[in-house]
């Protein structure tokens, strides 16, 4: 099946309309008709050759809602007409440790939903900037939220379980004072998810004209991390750090405001590294520095389940395929609150 798509063919070269193939729908498959995609930071480091290991042609975009069109002979668990979503993982061995535990993305042998290896033609996954997508049920998520949120469910898909996960992971809950390092598309989920699971949140940004913004999504405190009074009224205060940054920066500063026993858990993922903390900074009130990658498909499920719940979805802005360029320049400067949403039937325009 031929689909209409928006990708690169290049690192220097600009998104751009493309035709691709999507294969048939086998016994276990289920085929979706892509109603959004989410936009992520990922998009422009992969398509871009940021990150190592960019196949040609790449065609982002892993935070995918849609409506199932199809499913193959042996599908139990979706049927046509249900509204679904896709997120990072694609494929896994389905054998090892970490599969039967339901934490695919941390397989050996992940697939992600664009760059990963895969028999169908190009050799490599394609992604959710296109009409349609062809997906293993294990891979497929049900979306119980009002189908006029949908296309604010989207960035859930990687952005919403990207921040759940270590959340979840590291028991967040009420009587823990929980920071949030960064208000862009993950840290405006993670205000929004810690504050839903009970916990105080205290919301840091560099930016003063954010301190507003961080309340409404439902920060308790908000901490302009330039301000050095701001930081020090924290220290040794917080139980918990989810850093979204996906920049290099100091992290010696946020160690500081860990209590004795205290994590701060890595979910940017910058291009180029952090300069390494000072040891003394961990070793001297048990402080651990720990990492955490979007979540297994169990977990992805249980956190769209919990923001149906709870009402909560992303601040989006919709956009049109053929302002995908503009869109990331855009998300480079910072410039959108919080994630980017393409409006897939503009691809048929």
């Amino acid at each position: 099946m031929t689909v209409k798509a928006f990708g690169a063919y290049a690192g220097d070269k600009p998104l751009e309309p493309m035709d691709i193939s999507r294969r048939s729908v086998g016994p276990h498959d289920v085929g979706i008709e892509i109603a959004f995609c989410g936009v992520c930071h990922s998009d422009i480091h992969q398509v871009r050759a940021e990150w190592a290991g960019t196949l040609y042609p790449c065609v982002p975009g892993h935070e995918i809602v849609g409506r199932v069109s199809a499913v193959g002979a042996h599908v139990t668990s979706h049927k046509v007409g249900d509204l679904v979503g896709v997120g990072c993982i694609v494929d896994s061995c389905k054998r090892c440790d970490d599969c039967s535990d339901g934490l695919e993305n941390y397989c050996d042998h992940m697939v992600g939903t664009y760059n990963g290896p895969t028999p169908d033609a190009p050799g490599h996954t394609l992604g959710g900037y296109s009409q349609r997508i062809v997906v293993h049920e294990r891979y497929v998520l049900r979306v119980s939220h009002p189908e006029e949120q949908l296309a604010a469910v989207a960035p859930l898909l990687c952005a919403g379980i990207t921040t759940y996960s270590p959340l979840r992971h590291w028991n967040v809950g009420p009587g823990h004072k929980v920071g949030v390092v960064g208000i862009g598309g993950l840290g405006h989920m993670g205000i929004k998810l810690a504050n839903a699971m009970g916990a105080h949140v205290v919301a840091f940004t560099t930016s003063e004209s954010k301190r507003q913004a961080a309340k409404a999504l439902g920060a308790h405190d908000v901490v302009v991390s330039r301000n050095e009074d701001e930081m020090a009224a924290h220290t040794k205060s917080l139980d918990f750090i989810l850093n979204t940054v996906a920049a290099p920066h100091d992290l010696d500063a946020l160690f500081a405001l860990l209590k004795r026993d205290g994590t701060m858990t890595l979910v940017g993922a910058p291009a180029t590294p952090h300069p390494s903390p000072e040891v003394f900074s961990l070793i001297m009130k048990r402080r651990s520095l720990a990492g955490s990658m979007i979540g297994g498909i169990p977990e992805t499920q249980e956190m769209l389940d919990f923001c149906a719940e709870h009402g909560i979805v992303a601040d989006i802005e919709m956009i049109r395929a053929d302002g995908i360029n503009e869109a990331y320049e855009r998300m480079l400067k910072g410039d959108v609150k919080y994630r980017f949403v393409i409006d897939t039937a503009s691809l048929a325009a």
